[in-house]
């Protein structure tokens, strides 16, 4: 207990420099835990990807269509559970700034295969009974205020004209990892007025969503779906739904892994600090390692004490920074919630923070500690301040 107080006042002895070495610390691991989050968030789709699930587009690009008679097909191979399609929308709400994701499925067998989309019983039935109806997650209706029962028009830009909708439900996620900002509503709404405006384009889907009755069979069956349409007009591909995600995450893989680099650059740098910190006041202190020396305390104790004043002004540092991320992640979720609808500071992001204290405190010391030991009895004594 005694040498925790005497690490304390020594870490402390200079109260402005380490006063901005601790403000140095905090400032770099709240960059760290954010740039951590970020990279979380960017990642939020894979992790919570469903092993049993796959996902079915066109073999040449998911922009081009599938035919509708594919969904019958697919429940026939051996191991589908449950087949589901969509298409992406593409509408605008008021005008391009208002971004969200905005989907066209089939109900039932969609939330069938989402149960992670969590519906009052209620909200489900008014939804599967209304053509036009929509539901969206409880973010994007908080987002813009909507209410059950609200109209809410859509400019489609796939998809040309003004889209009515009423909402008819908001769902909730089953867990904080699920996208609480999409919007969704009928396929057959979509394609009945296809057939109408541009026959053409009419009984096609962009995508096929395929639960799998165990996971293990996911293979076999995505090579089986592939085998079912291979040399067709519209050849599928096949593959889990956490690759498929991925595929859109290996687009911006060089975005991902400059936001990796910048935030161990930021530990590098305040362990630079550190250092700076620990070797003026082991500078400082050569008198008192001096006195300790001839007192009978070794190497060990002092290199302790300096190890230890080190560590509890990089955990100091730290744990205020942590704190802070919490905050400042709320507060950087609602700003950035068009791009990054799961913005969650994980359990992993706060375990790297602790190591990166560690491993700054060990790293500022060594040097220091080094030096406090080989300086001599007579030597030390001779320093002044």
């Amino acid at each position: 207990m005694l040498q925790l107080k005497i690490l304390f006042r020594n870490a402390f002895h200079n109260k402005l420099r380490s006063g901005l070495t601790i403000l140095g610390i905090t400032v770099a691991v709240l960059a760290f835990g954010l740039l951590r989050t970020v990279i979380g968030a960017w990642y939020a789709g894979v992790e919570a990807a469903s092993a049993s699930r796959l996902v079915t587009r066109n073999a040449i690009s998911i922009i081009f269509p599938l035919p509708i008679a594919y969904a019958e097909k697919i429940r026939q191979i051996e191991g589908v559970k449950r087949v589901s399609y969509g298409n992406w929308f593409g509408g605008i709400y008021i005008d391009e700034k208002h971004f969200f994701p905005n989907f066209c499925v089939e109900p039932r067998t969609y939330m069938a295969i989402y149960p992670e989309f969590v519906l009052s019983p209620q909200e489900q039935k008014a939804f599967l009974a209304d053509r036009k109806g929509f539901i969206a997650g409880r973010k994007l209706a908080a987002r813009y205020g909507w209410k059950i029962g609200d109209t809410v028009t859509l400019k489609g830009t796939i998809f040309p004209g003004n889209w009515d909708f009423v909402l008819r439900g908001v769902y909730r996620g089953r867990d904080e990892t699920i996208d609480e900002s999409q919007f969704l509503f009928h396929w057959d709404y979509l394609n009945e007025t296809m057939k109408r405006v541009s026959p053409r384009r009419a009984d096609q889907v962009g995508f096929y969503m395929i639960a799998v009755a165990r996971p293990d069979l996911s293979s076999d069956v995505a090579l089986a779906v592939d085998r079912a349409f291979k040399n067709s007009l519209a050849e599928t591909l096949t593959e889990t739904e956490k690759a498929f995600n991925q595929g859109f995450i290996a687009m911006s893989g060089a975005i991902v892994t400059a936001i990796q680099m910048v935030s161990f650059v930021v530990i590098l740098i305040i362990m630079a600090v550190v250092a700076n910190t620990m070797a003026m006041t082991t500078r400082e202190r050569i008198g008192d390692y001096a006195i300790m020396k001839t007192l009978g305390f070794g190497g060990g104790s002092i290199a302790v004490m300096i190890f230890g004043e080190s560590l509890v002004i990089a955990l100091t540092g730290c744990l205020t920074g942590m704190i802070l991320t919490f905050p400042a992640a709320r507060a950087f979720g609602q700003t950035l919630s068009t791009f990054f609808p799961i913005f969650i500071v994980s359990a992993q992001t706060l375990w790297l923070d602790l190591l990166a204290a560690f491993l700054i405190a060990f790293f500022a010391a060594i040097i220091p500690a080094r030096h406090a030991i080989r300086v001599g009895i007579a030597e030390g004594l001779r320093r002044i301040g």
